[in-house]
């Protein structure tokens, strides 16, 4: 099994070459793009949430619990709150991650559980859809993506350390093919899983629906106002 510093060298290493990616082929705007790389690096320790060692589980919620509250700061101007409340709203998001995540997570998962499976991996692209706010729905869509990149580095690296070289024949472990699943080894922890995913699906589809009927109503507002302007000079 890869160790925690393989683990965040490679998915660090997939978001330098993902930031590049949307930098050259897609002519993303370059803040966005070292933005997206590095959550891609975060995203590859995410998995280990699930993990018995402490050390994955502290400095991975330590970084999500900075780094979410300002990817969240365009929603927070959405719902209307004022600075002060929008530093009170961020403050606790940072506490409920920092500090309520770590328990939780420990009483609902197990070790190579469900969070270390496809669908976890499109449970994380798709909360950070949610978590990225903004008008253009390409950059919600990247940024979504290089966490769903960063964690599947992860699962894969762990698929290929199952593989080992034993008296001149290649063997797998135990392990072996507990990383790329798409169903854990009880019922409970699937549905929840599946359960999550749809929920997540379906919010993130309203969220599009929504910022779309906003940013309409918005430009719209403008415009017409540049119609009344208009009106009495013709008359």
């Amino acid at each position: 099994m890869a160790n925690f510093r393989t683990h965040v060298t490679v998915s660090t290493l997939c978001g330098a070459g993902y930031a590049i990616a949307g930098g050259t082929l897609l002519d993303l705007p370059a803040a966005s793009c070292v933005l997206a790389g590095g959550l891609c690096g975060l995203a590859g320790m995410l998995p280990d949430l699930d993990s018995n060692n402490s050390v994955p589980i502290r400095e991975v919620l330590a970084f999500s619990a900075a780094i979410v509250p300002m990817l969240m700061v365009e929603r927070f101007e959405m719902l209307g709150l004022a600075y002060e409340e929008t530093a009170l709203a961020g403050a606790a998001v940072y506490l409920t991650i920092r500090f309520g995540m770590g328990s939780l997570l420990r009483k609902c998962t197990v070790h190579r559980g469900m969070f270390h499976s496809l669908p976890a991996a499109l449970i994380a692209g798709l909360a950070a859809f949610l978590i990225c706010d903004g008008f253009d729905p390409h950059l919600r869509v990247y940024k979504a993506g290089a966490i769903f990149v960063g964690f599947l580095s992860h699962l894969f690296l762990d698929e290929i350390y199952a593989i080992e070289r034993d008296g001149g024949k290649w063997r797998m472990k135990k392990s072996f093919g507990t990383a790329l699943k798409l169903t854990a080894g009880n019922t409970g922890g699937t549905s929840a899983a599946y359960g999550i995913l749809l929920l997540l699906g379906v919010l993130a589809v309203g969220d599009t629906l929504a910022f779309h009927s906003g940013a309409e109503s918005t430009m719209a507002v403008p415009i017409a106002a540049g119609v009344d302007e208009l009106g009495p000079s013709k008359q």
